[in-house]
C-alpha cells in the first residue's frame, strides 16, 4: 500500500457559489495506527506550491482569517478528504495540494494520478454529481455522448447523482462524455461543463487480407498481400501462414507478403494473424495463378494436280 491520492484534474466553478473537491487518499500502512477514529486528524489545503508557511490556505482544525471558508466533509480516519469551498471567486484559481496530519503521519501529496484506460468487455460506470447545499433550487444534471447511453439517475442528502453504466466496447475508444449541471443562481441560469473522454484497449479488429494486382494472377508476375487491422494498442506483429497439404506452413512476419515472380506453387489460401497484447485475428485469402499459354500457329498450304484420267477412274 503506498501514499496516493486520487483527485480530478480540472475543477470548474461558478463565481459566488460553492466548489467541491472529490478527494480520497492512500497512506503507507505503518500510518494506519495513526488514522483512526479516536485520534482527531487534520486536512490542511495548499495553493500554488507545497510550502506551508507561503502557500497555507485551508486548515480544519486551525482556520485563520486570510484562509479560504470551508468544511472537510468527508471523514479523515476513512481517508475521504472531499472539502467544499464557499463564495468562491477568482481568487480561488490555482493549483491545489493537500495534507494530511495524524499523530506520527504527516504528509503533502503533490502528485494527481488520473487514469481513464479500460479493457474492453470492462464495466464503465461515470458518475455525475453536483452538490445543491449551495444552490437553490437544485441544480439539473444532463449528459452527452456520441453513440446514447442510458442513464440512472438518483439523489442523496445534499447531492444530486447521475450515472451512466455499460459495458465497454471498441467502438466507445475515444469517445467524449460530456456531463453539464445548470445552476439557477438569482433568476439566471448559469452552467459549467465537464467531460471525460474514454479510451478502450482491445484485441485487433476488422482484420483483412488484400491482394495486388488481384488475388487471381497471371503465372510469373508479380503480387503483394497485404493484412491491416484496427487494434488498441497498436497491432505488435502480423504472422503470415498457409495451408500446405493439410498442414499450416509459417512463412514470415510483417504486414506484406511479395511473391516477385509467381509461379503455380504458390497457389493456396494464405492466412494472416493479427496479434496485440489483447489477443489475435485471422484473416485469409485465396490465392489463384493462371498459367501462361503460347499458341503458335504453323500453316503449310500444298497444291497437287491430279489429271483427268486419274479422276475417271
Amino acid at each position: 500500500q503506498k501514499l496516493f491520492i486520487s483527485l480530478p484534474q480540472n475543477i470548474q466553478a461558478l463565481s459566488g457559489s460553492c466548489v467541491i473537491i472529490k478527494c480520497r487518499f492512500e497512506i503507507e500502512e505503518k500510518h494506519d495506527k495513526n488514522l483512526v477514529p479516536k485520534r482527531a486528524a487534520t486536512g490542511l489545503w495548499l495553493k500554488d506550491g507545497d510550502k506551508m508557511k507561503d502557500h497555507l490556505v485551508f486548515h480544519s482544525t486551525d482556520p485563520k482569517p486570510n484562509h479560504f471558508n470551508g468544511k472537510i466533509t468527508g471523514k479523515l480516519h476513512e481517508k475521504n478528504c472531499t472539502t467544499v469551498f464557499y463564495n468562491v471567486s477568482s481568487k480561488h484559481t490555482g493549483r491545489y495540494y493537500f495534507r494530511i496530519e495524524s499523530g506520527d503521519l504527516k504528509y503533502i501529496y503533490t502528485v494527481n494520478t488520473s487514469t481513464i484506460n479500460v479493457l474492453e468487455g470492462s464495466s464503465v460506470s461515470l458518475r455525475c454529481s453536483a452538490e445543491t447545499l449551495c444552490s437553490s433550487p437544485p441544480p439539473t444534471l444532463t449528459w452527452s455522448s456520441t453513440p446514447r447511453i442510458p442513464l440512472s439517475e438518483s439523489s442523496r442528502l445534499e447531492e444530486l447523482i447521475s450515472d451512466l453504466n455499460f459495458t465497454a466496447t471498441h467502438r466507445q475508444h475515444r469517445v467524449t462524455f460530456t456531463c453539464t449541471i445548470t445552476y439557477q443562481l438569482q433568476d439566471e441560469n448559469k452552467t459549467a461543463q465537464d467531460s471525460i473522454t474514454l479510451h478502450v484497449q482491445y484485441s485487433p479488429k476488422n482484420t483483412s487480407v488484400s491482394v495486388l494486382p488481384s488475388s487471381s494472377v497471371l503465372e510469373g508476375s508479380s503480387v503483394t498481400l497485404t493484412c491491416s487491422s484496427y487494434a488498441n494498442p497498436a497491432v505488435l506483429n502480423y504472422t503470415w501462414s498457409r495451408r500446405s497439404e493439410g498442414q499450416m506452413e509459417q512463412l514470415q512476419t510483417g504486414d506484406t507478403l511479395t511473391f516477385d515472380r509467381i509461379d503455380q506453387k504458390h497457389r493456396g489460401c494464405y492466412h494472416c494473424t493479427a496479434q496485440n497484447q489483447h489477443g489475435t485475428q485471422n484473416s485469409s485469402v485465396m490465392l489463384d495463378i493462371q498459367c501462361k499459354y503460347y499458341i503458335t500457329a504453323n500453316f503449310t498450304l500444298s497444291h497437287s494436280l491430279i489429271s483427268d484420267s486419274a479422276e475417271s477412274l
